[in-house]
């Protein structure tokens, strides 16, 4: 009897000890992922102010929720720097992403060694077959040698010269005749948000592939819808893709992996030919464009195990300066167009000025431009109003850095603000209007103003600059000294609202073009 009960006291002994055991790692495991939580949650010290993580994605739905909210990227960053101040730090997914606003925090940041970095996310990766390669999102001496490579190329083969300014003056009177025979002298609207994107892109591709091609092409067409597409799928911090790359296996669809994946392999099998039908005619005794000078380099160094030059990065530096020369300055020019559509008055004036200046007998030139300093001033003031790239290209913290007394971690995405410039009520008095007339100053010259930054500056100020304003001087003042642009009758007037994304781009608008006699 005894030894029964023993055997029964000790069957729920141990019953008890296991119930305890199990119970004790699961309070541990409990425990773990509680700390786990709070250690994901918990910010570096020091870290710029902001919205309280969320375990996982950080402030990723929340920034969502206001992006639905405000409309666009760049204004979820103002609001945020109204709250917090000029450095605002979030982490969207896994990525500790600083945002720097206002004169003193951009500049602090654009002038440091440290953030001269580039981001290293997947999809920066993925649009260069999974390798840091091309000139825009890369850095260090691959950046270094590349870019300079690129620089001195293209000035040999006319970047700055008189034959840049002939190509550009030869699209730009390409599409005067084109437009001609398409308004039937001002019966027939017309699309202009898109109508320069084929003719600036030209003027980029004779010093690169050393043809141009036809405005009516409709091959580059597709290409260049697509690659706008791609542009506003994702912003500057490099979107979802980029914080959490882990969703290309579990919805590759819902996130957009699949499309821009079909993006990237229509301009890879694009720009993979191009460079094959130099190849077939490459001669290193005649050097025609920027691929035959690449093509030679690979030549040159095909005997050292680490030259950066090679196929894929030939492919990856097409490809960037392909997306760079089709996106800003042909949006920027659509803006343009919508804004003399809004404000008939200037562009009579700027019309007056151009008669005045150049005459009916012939176009304008880059001789003419300092001259047509209205004409100028109307360029920068669709400029800073639209603020092309609102956001810039990402920057990257190489080190663990101290900015404005607050710490950015080594890889940490900082994004610049150039909106918070261009837009800051206490510099500009009336940011919001348009008034070209803040650019010009007594005696009718051109202001040159600090806070005015549409291509950056520092070291990473864009590389195409010198095309980019040559090619806005001369489209745009061509454009109205040949026609005279009004909202069509029956339609109606367009809105300035645009297309979020990198970049901002004109939502499609009509216009009634009339040739001036």
């Amino acid at each position: 009897m005894e030894e029964a009960v023993e055997h029964q006291v000790w069957l729920v002994g141990k019953e008890v000890a296991a119930r305890d055991h199990k119970m004790f790692w699961l309070v541990t495991v409990i425990c773990l992922i509680l700390y786990l939580l709070w250690t994901d949650v918990k910010k570096p010290r020091g870290y710029p102010p902001g919205p309280t993580w969320m375990p996982v994605v950080g402030n990723y739905f929340w920034f969502r929720q206001q992006k639905l909210n405000l409309g666009y990227y760049h204004l979820v960053w103002a609001s945020l720097s109204t709250k917090y101040g000029p450095v605002v730090g979030l982490r969207l997914g896994r990525d500790c992403v600083v945002t720097v606003s206002g004169y003193d925090a951009i500049r602090d940041v654009l002038l440091r060694d440290e953030f001269d970095g580039r981001p290293d996310g997947f999809f920066f990766r993925l649009r260069t077959f999974g390798k840091r390669l091309g000139v825009v999102f890369t850095d260090g001496p691959l950046w270094q040698e590349q870019r300079r490579f690129c620089l001195q190329h293209l000035r040999k083969l006319g970047l700055g010269r008189r034959s840049m300014e002939e190509q550009i003056e030869a699209e730009a009177q390409d599409l005067v005749v084109t437009l001609q025979s398409k308004c039937n002298d001002g019966s027939t609207p017309l699309q202009l948000h898109d109508a320069f994107n084929v003719c600036v892109l030209n003027s980029l591709w004779a010093m690169l592939a050393g043809y141009r091609f036809a405005l009516n092409d409709k091959r580059l067409m597709e290409l260049l819808d697509i690659v706008h597409t791609s542009f506003r799928m994702i912003d500057a911090s490099g979107g979802l893709l980029n914080q959490m790359p882990f969703l290309r296996f579990i919805a590759p669809n819902l996130s957009g992996y699949n499309q821009l994946l079909a993006i990237l392999n229509r301009m890879w099998s694009f720009l993979k030919e191009t460079i094959s039908e130099h190849r077939k005619t490459f001669s290193p005794d005649c050097t025609r464009d920027l691929i035959d000078s690449f093509l030679e380099e690979m030549e040159v160094r095909k005997k050292e195990t680490d030259s950066t030059f090679n196929e894929l990065q030939l492919v990856a530096l097409c490809l960037d300066l392909f997306m760079a020369g089709s996106e800003t300055t042909s949006n920027t020019l659509g803006f343009a167009m919508l804004y003399m559509l809004l404000y008939p008055d200037i562009q009579r004036c700027a019309q007056d000025e151009l008669d005045n200046v150049v005459g009916r007998s012939r176009q304008p030139c880059l001789q003419d431009r300092p001259r047509l300093c209205y004409v100028e001033s109307v360029i920068m003031e669709v400029q800073r109003l639209v603020s092309i790239a609102p956001l810039g290209i990402p920057h990257r913290a190489t080190k663990d850095s101290i900015l404005m007394g607050h710490f950015i971690p080594e890889g940490a995405t900082v994004l610049i603000s150039i909106w918070s410039l261009h837009m800051d009520r206490k510099h500009w008095g009336d940011p919001e209007v348009f008034r070209p007339d803040r650019f010009l100053n007594e005696p009718g010259g051109i202001v040159q103003d600090d806070w005015f930054v549409p291509f950056g500056f520092g070291k990473r100020r864009c590389l195409g600059e010198t095309l980019a304003r040559s090619s806005l001087f001369l489209f745009f003042s061509t454009l109205l000294h040949n026609f005279s642009i009004s909202v069509p009758s029956g339609y109606p007037t367009p809105s300035p609202d645009s297309y979020d994304g990198i970049t901002l781009s004109p939502k499609p608008f009509y216009a009634r073009l009339v040739p001036r006699i």
